[in-house]
């Protein structure tokens, strides 16, 4: 079991492809860390682009992950890892040192619902995040993106060879098919997102080739990469999944629908989007498993570390992500551990035992402060630390007030 720690606020690897940065004769990359930098650094705060490096990763991966994968339903058997990660995977510094693959991470949330479930952020992943500094915006599932001098327009870049936790490509279009055919979908949405329009005037969102995406605004709105960092409707949805059943992508949609035993168009996707922006609660799974199972499909592809392969009414399970993006300064692919396991206690006396017993890796979120000393009181029996740490929200907005005289 992995160590527990709470907070309080909002087997060794395989060898598989070596990648060069920089000059030909470069040296193998030191296993760097945000504690000991051994010289590397980049544009960003505890991450690297390859082409920032200067010196030789070798890639490796989780011995357990073709193991893992085959829990997820729907998934083929899994290439080599050089065919599964991005040709400019994002290069992320651990804390304190490398880490070993393995172990399940336990965690407890009051219900499926999101508001409780510590673990869905965990596991989220958006275009962009936020760095450990809470103040700089950093690149993640895209590389990079440039404004034009108003922020009327900005332009991002994904990674070339980025794929869906399927195998699938994932590109702009995708991206676009986020916006264009769900946001700005009035079947699917009633009204676009305030934080996704400018004075209710929709974004115009092209993908001008595979990794690149043009967004198109009707006024300046420089908060929306903080939007993007951190907020929980992630800016892209796998299209090769959801196009048969969109009449934007295919003229039976309709006819698809009803063959795969939905009402309608509408009903099939909101079956596995759950027009919810990103968080799949409950999934197929759990909603209607037989469904799920005559598809194929227990939940939609995703770009997150780890994939749902459970889901109950007392709790979910989840596995490694085989085509997760990221990769640590010695090359392992990551995520590090090999599954999450979340179990729903509503109660708070028996969230607090389970707690105080060390039942639980990490809990962050639906804690109440009164918790806190029994809690601290527990801390040296059940083997874990209590910390208060700040969060962050999207923005700060000040106004004023057009009705004073």
């Amino acid at each position: 079991m992995i160590p527990p720690r709470m907070l309080l606020a909002g087997a060794g690897p395989l060898l598989m492809t070596t990648l060069l940065s920089g000059t030909a004769l470069a040296e193998a990359c030191p296993p760097a860390t945000a504690a000991d930098p051994m010289g590397l650094s980049g544009a960003f705060p505890q991450q690297l682009e390859i082409d920032e490096l200067g010196c030789e990763l070798t890639f490796a991966e989780n011995p357990a992950i073709g193991d893992l994968n085959g829990r997820i339903m729907g998934n083929g058997d899994l290439p080599p890892l050089a065919e599964r990660l991005p040709e400019e995977p994002l290069v992320v510094m651990p804390y304190t040192e490398i880490g070993t693959y393995g172990g399940v991470l336990q965690g407890l949330s009051k219900a499926t619902e999101a508001g409780t479930s510590d673990l869905l952020s965990v596991r989220h992943v958006n275009l962009l995040r936020y760095s450990d500094d809470l103040q700089t915006i950093v690149p993640n599932v895209a590389r990079g993106w440039t404004w034009n001098d108003d922020f009327t327009e900005v332009t991002i870049t994904l990674r070339k060879g980025h794929k869906w936790s399927d195998g699938e490509p994932f590109t702009a279009h995708d991206v676009a098919f986020w916006y264009n055919g769900l946001i700005n979908n009035r079947e699917i949405y009633k009204e676009i997102p305030d934080r996704f329009s400018v004075s209710g005037e929709p974004f115009k969102v092209e993908a001008v080739d595979d990794v690149t995406v043009r967004i198109s605004l009707s006024g300046p709105k420089p908060g929306l990469m903080s939007v993007f960092a951190v907020d929980y409707a992630q800016a892209f949805q796998p299209l090769h999944f959801f196009k048969r059943w969109h009449p934007d992508h295919d003229d039976n949609a309709e006819q698809n629908a009803k063959d795969d035993g939905f009402a309608s168009w509408v009903d099939a996707v909101n079956f596995y989007y759950g027009g919810s922006d990103w968080t799949d609660v409950p999934t197929p799974l759990l909603k209607d498993p037989g469904k799920a199972e005559a598809l194929g499909r227990g939940v939609r592809p995703s770009l997150e570390s780890h994939i749902v392969v459970e889901d109950t009414t007392e709790g979910r399970r989840l596995v490694a992500n085989p085509y997760f993006h990221m990769v640590d300064t010695a090359g392992n692919q990551l995520p590090y551990i090999n599954e999450i396991d979340e179990l729903y206690v509503p109660e708070e006396e028996i969230q607090n035992l389970k707690l105080s017993n060390g039942e639980v890796t990490y809990k962050s979120q639906a804690v109440s402060i009164a918790s806190l000393p029994v809690l601290q009181a527990n801390e040296e029996k059940g083997g874990y630390s209590v910390d208060l740490i700040p969060t962050v929200s999207e923005m700060t907005v000040y106004g004023f007030n057009v009705t004073s005289k």
